[in-house]
């Protein structure tokens, strides 16, 4: 699941909304240093409540991933769209064809809620706007293994940067796509834009079947 899935139900509880970036926050500021799920349960029963509310979110993060995974829908679509991508794709880059077909599930999922509630990505936004981002980092501080200091900063540039609108459009969802191939270190993408408006289609049909 993606930022939004794993938010949207959450958005009235902005500090448990927040918990349950951290995880993915993290793959962009430091791949290594992971929010995991061992490491937030004990922070439920810190003196701080926000701190709580922080880590009860990031254990939600970790309760939807093995929920979204275990999925048959989710299982059959990944694979399905790991095998088509393969005819855009040079013949050796069959693992980046999976983790594409991965990926595609997840953000395409989050363009189904937004296409379904219009209103959905503003107010996920306006939740980021309205956090203390000096009040998160410490949050999350207690949860890491290794002290951060750059969630200050990426908290609201992620939220001006607002890219989960773009998942709604083929050509710019491609774009957004080419980002990620750059951060993960994967080689750029074909243009994919055909295949992403068939599988576009596909996970809208099958929305119900792969939200918690």
């Amino acid at each position: 699941m993606n930022y939004l899935a794993h938010a949207y139900r959450f958005l009235d509880r902005p500090l448990f909304a927040a918990g349950t970036a951290l995880p993915d926050w993290m793959n962009v500021i430091d791949r290594k240093n992971r929010a995991r799920r061992q490491y937030a349960e004990p922070i439920l029963l810190d003196d701080d409540p926000s701190a709580r509310e922080f880590a009860a979110g990031v254990i939600q993060h970790h309760d939807d991933d093995h929920w979204f995974h275990g999925q048959e829908c989710f299982v059959r679509m990944s694979t399905q769209f790991a095998v088509e991508l393969r005819e855009y794709l040079q013949p050796e880059l069959g693992h980046q064809a999976g983790f594409v077909g991965h990926i595609s599930v997840e953000l395409l999922l989050d363009a189904a809620l937004i296409e379904r509630e219009p209103d959905l990505v503003q107010q996920y936004y306006d939740m980021l706007d309205s956090l203390d981002a000096q009040l998160v980092q410490t949050a999350a501080n207690k949860i890491l293994r290794k002290e951060v200091d750059k969630l200050v900063w990426l908290i609201p540039r992620f939220s001006q940067e607002r890219f989960i609108a773009d998942y709604v459009d083929d050509a710019r969802m491609q774009y957004r796509l080419a980002g990620v191939m750059r951060r993960v270190g994967l080689p750029p993408l074909p243009d994919i834009t055909q295949w992403l408006s068939a599988a576009r289609q596909q996970v809208y049909s099958n929305v119900d079947l792969l939200l918690p």
